[in-house]
């Protein structure tokens, strides 16, 4: 093995970005997807939780679940690169961008989405993992989205968004629906 001490790539450096960094032994990417969905789920059983029982207690554990995940997640992303769902898994790549969005750390964040961008250009992983972190963090730094995927929890209406006349195609660009569908599920009538 190649790469710095820690580093459990094969055949090169594990830095993320590299191109090396995808070619990880299979036990280790099997390893890492167990524990992004344990994670996971983890914090979807204490969001649960918090809604039934939204005491401070519950939230704290939330709170607390979400920096160990975010912390564990970057940890990851500094040894390996982004977990992308041609090394990891689908599923487990999924549960690395649920943790990422509900990660209490905006710089992990803006770092991830860059990596995610790359990934999902090389066909990686989902394009609609990029648009999800990337209105995220835009909406974070209080600038517009792009693909609308982020809803004000209290107005039940999309953040503000960029060239609104052309979402639609962007949305369908990344493998969404039209944003008036989206609406109408989450409010209820579809």
């Amino acid at each position: 093995m190649k790469g710095s001490p820690g580093h459990l790539a094969v055949d090169g450096d594990a830095r993320p970005g590299h191109e090396d960094a995808r070619r990880m032994i299979p036990e280790l990417a099997a390893a890492l997807a167990g524990e992004l969905v344990r994670r996971a789920d983890e914090e979807q059983r204490l969001m649960r939780e918090a809604r039934v029982d939204p005491t401070a207690q519950c939230r704290r554990f939330l709170s607390e679940c979400r920096e160990a995940n975010a912390e564990a997640l970057g940890t990851i992303v500094r040894r390996h690169g982004w977990p992308s769902a041609d090394v990891v898994g689908a599923p487990a790549s999924t549960a690395a961008l649920m943790i990422l969005l509900h990660a209490p750390d905006l710089d992990l964040q803006l770092r991830c989405r860059d990596l995610i961008a790359q990934a999902a250009a090389d066909g990686r992983c989902p394009a609609v993992h990029h648009a999800y972190i990337a209105d995220h963090c835009a909406v974070e730094e209080g600038r517009p989205q792009f693909y609308g995927t982020r809803v004000n929890p209290l107005t039940l209406r999309p953040y503000p968004i960029r060239r609104p006349q052309t979402l639609d195609e962007r949305r369908r660009d990344v493998g969404l629906g039209p944003l008036d569908e989206q609406m109408r599920t989450l409010r209820g009538g579809g």
